[in-house]
């Protein structure tokens, strides 16, 4: 059996946990400016019809009582770090797929846990203890049902569905809930007469792969409930970034430069968070058209300096020509390893000592923040 955790609107929730005046209170993260969207809304926002990836000047309009807050990446991540420790106390099978959710496989767990369910009502209670969240659990034989099981019953819900029930419970499964079912597809699918997952019955195999490819096969195995991937034991994390949409779209490279001292920041203390240092810093940048365009570095020396990641990240920006207005920009960090792994460095490297200075530097500035509040030290 597997439990599928979801944190239930995890942002606005750590909000409310570090400042209990929020409590009862419409609390909606996410970026402040103009142009920003929703990050995460709690359940009092989201009877306005607030939800995650709205215009934020759409929710101003439908929720304007709310309490509107800029998302604390770093402190999300403390948290998510935590969530994910008090897991692994009950099964070393647990895969993150992303900061707020993750899969956990119980096979062979029962002799110490008990049933699944009770597995899954005592994971929420030490969830609710010890870090002060609640979250929605969803038990099935698979992934995939797991999943939709989690989402059933939100906020803090637990459904349990049973191996003998797997595959009529698919069957009712509405198409629009089948992870991989996009906007695409899901035309594609309404077209030919699929409103609910069973309806893929109908049709002959040839028919549907010859349509929708591997898809198709994949589509077939989840009408009868069937899904035979494993959870993962991937502890740790692929990518950390920071983005930020402009107020208004520029090209210049001095106005970007600000935005990226901020962003290197903030993928450092992720990555000090998390205990992780990265062997590649990434820059994004979309332009005004909406195309994008990634560019990367990778360093002999692994890093979670935010000083040394924002100069790699200068380094891509100013090697880079602008030929059209940038509307969104970001820093990114991947190619991540444990900070406590040994590293083979080049003997003639002469930054590993700076970047050890750094790391000291900005470790320091993290506790005094966590001790005194974010803006008691300013770095310029």
């Amino acid at each position: 059996m597997i439990l599928h955790i979801d944190m239930d609107a995890f942002f606005a929730s750590v909000e409310q946990l570090d400042n209990p005046d929020l409590n009862g209170k419409c609390v909606i993260v996410g970026g402040l400016s103009g142009r920003g969207v929703v990050a995460a809304a709690n359940y009092e926002a989201r009877k306005y019809g607030i939800r995650s990836a709205m215009p934020m000047f759409l929710a101003r309009k439908k929720c304007p009582q709310a309490v509107f807050l800029t998302p604390r990446k770093g402190r999300y991540s403390e948290i998510s770090k935590e969530i994910m420790l008090l897991l692994k106390t009950f099964s070393p099978l647990v895969e993150p797929v992303s900061i707020d959710e993750a899969y956990l496989d119980i096979s062979g767990c029962e002799r110490l846990y008990g049933t699944p369910k009770h597995i899954g009502l005592t994971i929420k209670s030490n969830i609710r203890k010890h870090i002060g969240l609640g979250c929605s659990i969803g038990i099935a034989p698979n992934k995939f049902l797991a999943k939709i099981a989690s989402d059933m019953n939100k906020p803090d819900g637990l459904i349990l569905i049973e191996p003998d029930e797997a595959a009529k419970f698919s069957e009712s499964i509405p198409i629009d809930k089948v992870p991989g079912v996009g906007k695409v597809k899901l035309k594609e699918l309404e077209k030919i007469g699929v409103k609910l997952l069973g309806d893929i019955k109908k049709y002959p195999k040839d028919m549907l792969t010859k349509r929708f490819g591997t898809f198709g096969l994949r589509l077939i195995a989840l009408s009868s409930g069937n899904d035979d991937s494993p959870v993962v034991d991937c502890s740790q994390s692929k990518s950390i970034s920071s983005e930020t949409t402009l107020d208004q779209d520029t090209g210049e490279k001095m106005l970007l430069k600000e935005y990226l001292f901020s962003q290197a920041e903030d993928v450092g203390k992720q990555l000090r968070s998390l205990d992780l240092r990265a062997k590649t810093i990434v820059l994004k940048v979309k332009h005004d058209d909406f195309s994008q365009v990634t560019r990367n570095i990778t360093i002999k020396t692994p890093t979670q300096s935010s000083q040394l990641i924002y100069k790699e990240a200068y380094k891509l920006l100013k090697a880079y020509q602008i030929k059209a207005k940038v509307r969104l920009i970001g820093v990114g960090a991947t190619n991540l390893i444990q900070a406590s792994n040994p590293v083979q460095i080049d003997i003639f490297e002469t930054n590993i000592n700076q970047s050890s200075k750094w790391e000291k530097v900005d470790r320091t500035v993290d506790k005094i923040k966590k001790k005194f509040g974010e803006n008691v030290v300013i770095k310029k």
